[in-house]
């Protein structure tokens, strides 16, 4: 087994509320620029345990998500060992195969991989993401009639292959990475919130 991995997803976009990617339309705008942020409460890859790390992804999505041509720089947790590191990204590059690999085929050029301080918090249904100096998103999901959370599940494209994704807004959405030609400051756009295992 290449790898077994169990955690949380925090993402947020400048699409409005609901980003229309996860349903194969076209990016509100044209273009979508997104943080997807996967934090491992437990997992291995190739027998390196990389738990408690996370690894987040900045993209610039040019149109149509399905079209892929995703510029990126990938954030890594300093925590992570080189050999954490290492692990992480052979996943995230699509190396190992498995379900990560069709979200890997997307992309295009990686613009930059850094290492910073990443703050993924969870406090009941509110999210909280600092990674760096360039990103902080304030979030929390939609709750329907019932008191449940708003859910969506087989969708044409999702960051979390087998799982449903919690859609809610970011009450804030930050990004300066000017190097890399990022700036949002943005208000109750969108967010997606998820728990995810991927097994390969």
């Amino acid at each position: 087994m290449a790898y077994q991995l169990e955690g949380r997803l925090l993402e947020v976009c400048t699409c409005n509320v609901l980003c229309p990617c996860w349903v194969g339309e076209d990016p509100d705008g044209g273009i979508c620029e997104g943080v997807l942020a996967w934090h491992f409460d437990k997992g291995t890859v190739n027998g390196v345990d990389v738990s408690g790390r996370t690894l987040c992804v900045l993209a610039h999505i040019p149109g149509n998500i399905l079209k892929g041509n995703w510029r990126v720089v990938v954030y890594v947790d300093d925590k992570a060992t080189p050999q954490q590191q290492e692990s992480l990204l052979k996943v995230f590059t699509g190396k190992l195969g498995g379900p990560v690999a069709d979200l890997a085929q997307l992309i295009g050029e990686v613009a930059g991989v850094e290492r910073v301080p990443i703050t993924f918090d969870v406090q009941g249904v509110k999210g909280t993401l600092k990674i760096g100096q360039a990103i902080h998103a304030e979030l929390a999901p939609f709750q329907g009639a019932t008191g449940q959370f708003t859910a969506m599940h087989d969708t044409v494209f999702t960051t979390i292959p087998g799982s449903p994704a919690f859609v809610g807004k970011a009450s804030s959405y930050k990004v300066s990475a000017p190097k890399y030609g990022f700036t949002i400051d943005l208000k109750n756009h969108n967010a997606v919130q998820g728990s995810f295992r991927f097994v390969a």
